[in-house]
């Protein structure tokens, strides 16, 4: 699993990739992490169940980070640890996660911003020729 993040006006790209699609969307979630603090810095003491469904995929990747986000502010926590699954059927796609972290200790953690929630701007989940998957779109800063 890796993840980046990539500049986008005033507001900031997430993306995660990896050899499956619950890795990429792990590695977005590492990516917005790092939008706030450095991942290294959070414990993944706490653990977070989360489920999500939608549609397809991309709507998926934009309900899960949505949820983080909703996470985050309403326990005050920030995550760095992310192990889900990923199901699509005719009927839809599903996601059944658990988010590990901490609560935010602005000494330690020191947030650089606070992230508002997930955008479809620049939203893209899909599978390269290479067999990598990406996960990616735009958080609202």
């Amino acid at each position: 699993m890796a993840w980046s993040t990539f500049e986008h006006e005033a507001d900031v790209g997430v993306c995660g990739t990896g050899d499956t699609l619950a890795e990429a969307f792990a590695g977005a979630a590492t990516a917005m992490t790092a939008v706030i603090c450095d991942p290294a810095a959070v414990a993944p003491r706490d653990p977070v169940g989360i489920a999500c469904a939608a549609p397809d995929r991309e709507l998926l990747l934009v309900d899960w980070l949505s949820a983080l986000v909703f996470n985050m502010a309403t326990r005050h926590m920030l995550f760095s640890r992310f192990e889900l699954t990923v199901e699509s059927d005719a009927g839809g796609c599903r996601l059944a996660a658990t988010a590990w972290g901490e609560p935010v200790e602005v000494a330690r953690h020191q947030p650089a911003a606070e992230v508002k929630g997930a955008s479809f701007c620049e939203l893209r989940v899909e599978r390269g020729t290479d067999g990598v998957w990406i996960a990616q779109c735009v958080v609202d800063v």
